[in-house]
């Protein structure tokens, strides 16, 4: 299993925080964003993970994060993407890094409160397709959100809905087996000219491969705005994450 960290993008919504940084080396409670989801990958038990970065600051990452020792890995592998084109597109550039194997994939502005293992090893046990994990979130609209049957059967996901059919999100962690390999080429642009991530899920809903689960945990959403961004503090601070980078008060 290959984990996957995207980290590009533009950082638009969070302006002018993310004026001359990447919104994922932004703080969220105590450490850069970008050190949630490779913990979370981490401790699910990937130990073979690449960050998929781009704009004018990729290399910050390399110098922060280096080879990932500090995570207890022996090396991180690293693609640039040359401009905004969609997550799809984004994923697109690790195929290689994969070769065949399966993939979780982890938006870096997302972090759980809890542990990705179980979900991990709940795909792991399918025997094909494709699994997302979603949440219940007080504004649906501003997500990709899961239109599900009364028993609970996943219908399909709608991006951004005005009316959204529930309250569940699907969140940045997407795991994928090779067959993502041949959905994405045949993805059509958005009207926003990107590679879209729900037309993947959808791909793969369509072929009756796209399983869900929900969080028993909080979610944290930390670029969706700055109101997101905040909130995402608040529960990294709720939660005591990374305490060890807590430092006492000078006397």
């Amino acid at each position: 299993m290959k984990g996957i960290i995207l980290a590009g993008g533009t950082g638009s919504r969070l302006e002018p925080l993310t004026r001359v940084i990447n919104k994922h080396l932004l703080p969220v409670g105590r450490v850069p964003m970008i050190f949630y989801p490779l913990r979370s990958l981490v401790e699910a038990g990937i130990r073979e993970i690449m960050i998929v970065t781009g704009g004018n600051n990729a290399g910050m990452f390399l110098e922060l994060l280096g080879s990932g020792k500090d995570f207890g890995l022996d090396h991180i592998d690293y693609a640039y993407q040359e401009r905004p084109g969609g997550i799809a597109e984004a994923l697109g550039l690790a195929n290689h890094f994969v070769d065949g194997d399966r993939c979780v994939v982890h938006l870096a502005d997302n972090f759980l409160a809890g542990s990705l293992r179980p979900y991990v090893a709940r795909f792991e046990a399918q025997e094909r397709g494709a699994m997302v994990l979603l949440t219940e979130v007080p504004n649906p609209q501003a997500y990709g959100v899961a239109d599900l049957a009364p028993d609970g059967a996943l219908r399909r996901i709608i991006e951004k809905p005005a009316e959204p059919p529930s309250s569940y999100a699907v969140t940045g962690v997407y795991m994928y087996d090779e067959q993502v390999w041949e959905i994405i080429p045949g993805l059509q642009r958005s009207g926003r000219g990107e590679l879209e991530i729900t037309d993947v899920n959808n791909a793969y809903l369509e072929r009756g491969q796209l399983a869900y689960g929900i969080l028993d945990c909080e979610w944290g959403d930390a670029g969706e705005s700055h109101r997101s961004y905040l909130a995402a503090n608040e529960v990294a601070w709720r939660h005591n994450l990374f305490a060890e980078f807590d430092r006492p008060s000078p006397p």
